[in-house]
């Protein structure tokens, strides 16, 4: 059901929206199958990189020995290496009209093909570039996915479509973490079982991209010289003022966001959790955010995608007080985690809901493409920093510094509000 393209559909949500502007967003409930595809191809592929994800922080640390400062440079890698091909993937989708799912593709071939490699990794240096290139993957494939479900929702309902991408991309990374919890149990080479199953399922999601989601043709080129897709046309959108400000605000909140494998290490030094309990940790997180995804998807739609985003960062925050705090509950690593989802949830797809609204349809990739590289470049730079920082001074000290940062960062944003719509 989801190879006919849906862009008819949502041509037709447009035109009803354009006619009861007052309760067609308000009711309408669909998204467009063209999103329901790509979720489904997020679901697999996230349960691929979920595994491989749940057990490197202590496949590195205990299974290599490498110090907070050596984690910390691949965990930047990890997270922040696809930022410097986010811009590429964006240009070459838009420019090719059409060619938002083939350029997502390659990306997601690539991500896979990176898993086996994995297999004969076991220095820093080799690690480092098998992880690189699966980063490459990503930022080839993020941007022209999110232009996807972007270009096949209506505004109104842009927040929605985001949340319900989001949920089943995060069911995937909910089912990951309890693969590889499973198989390190099961099996003697725990870890080069999860590399290998891994590397199975992101084969299968490939295949699923390929038979399901629409590739459609782009709309023709405008001929006007400020949306015709070019790599000077997608920097000029910087002058658009929301854009701009949007883009800022992604790339301060990211210089103190502590990625996801420090906060489980820190949460398992506090209590202690045993190694072979820490590949459930990302569970909680996966779950808030499943749970909640869409209905702050939703909320963004009527109530503000900017309050809810910055609502988000509030949700980290407290996450980040409750493991400075000398509280040892049992409801700690709940509440912590519930909170960390939560910030994913409210920022994630919002902020690309946010940024289309400010970018037009023949440069949607590439837009998205510059507040993506903002964000993915300043969290790769907290990775390097947050490790050093845990490597001189300690966790505890280190966490105390990234806290003071990010609430800077967030009240400063707050006077970034975007203030208005740029038309597509």
């Amino acid at each position: 059901m989801y190879v006919a393209d849906s862009r008819a559909s949502t041509q037709a949500a447009s035109a009803e929206g354009t006619a009861r502007p007052s309760t067609a967003g308000r009711y309408r409930t669909a998204v467009a199958p063209t999103v329901l595809a790509l979720g489904t191809v997020s679901l697999i592929t996230d349960v691929s990189s979920e595994m491989v994800t749940a057990v490197l922080p202590l496949y590195l640390v205990a299974g290599l020995g490498l110090s907070p400062l050596g984690f910390g440079l691949l965990d930047g890698v990890y997270n922040g290496f696809s930022a410097v091909v986010r811009l590429a993937g964006g240009h070459l989708a838009d420019r090719g009209g059409g060619r938002h799912k083939w350029v997502a593709g390659a990306g997601y071939a690539l991500s896979a093909l990176c898993k086996p490699l994995l297999l004969v990794a076991h220095t820093l240096t080799p690690i480092g570039l098998v992880l690189a290139a699966d980063r490459t993957g990503k930022g080839l494939r993020t941007a022209p996915r999110d232009a996807l479900i972007s270009l096949s929702s209506t505004p109104e309902t842009r927040g929605r479509a985001f949340g319900v991408h989001r949920a089943m991309d995060t069911a995937g990374a909910l089912l990951g973490p309890l693969a590889a919890f499973l198989i390190l149990r099961a099996t003697v080479d725990g870890y080069d079982a999860v590399f290998t199953v891994s590397f199975c399922v992101a084969v299968v999601g490939v295949l699923v991209l390929v038979l399901f989601v629409p590739g459609g043709r782009g709309r023709a080129a405008p001929s006007s010289p400020l949306t015709r897709p070019t790599l000077r046309a997608a920097l000029a959108l910087l002058t658009h003022r929301d854009l701009r400000r949007i883009t800022v605000c992604a790339l301060l909140l990211g210089l103190a966001t502590v990625s996801d494998s420090f906060v489980y290490l820190l949460l398992q030094r506090r209590l202690d959790v045993p190694d072979r309990w820490f590949a459930l940790l990302p569970l909680g997180t996966a779950a808030a955010f499943l749970l909640l995804a869409v209905p702050l998807g939703r909320l963004a739609d009527r109530w503000g995608r900017w309050r809810i985003f910055l609502t988000g960062h509030g949700a980290l925050l407290l996450a980040y007080a409750l493991l400075l705090t000398s509280w040892h509950g049992s409801a700690l690593p709940y509440a912590v985690l519930a909170l960390h989802g939560t910030f994913y949830a409210a920022t994630d797809g919002v902020l690309m809901a946010a940024a289309s609204d400010s970018v037009p349809e023949a440069l949607r990739s590439s837009g998205l493409a510059l507040v993506q590289t903002g964000q993915a470049g300043a969290r790769f730079a907290c990775s390097l920093a947050f490790g050093a920082a845990w490597t001189l001074w300690g966790d505890r000290t280190a966490l105390l510094l990234a806290t003071a940062a990010l609430a800077a960062c967030a009240a400063y944003a707050v006077s970034l509000r975007p203030v208005r719509k740029a038309a597509a």
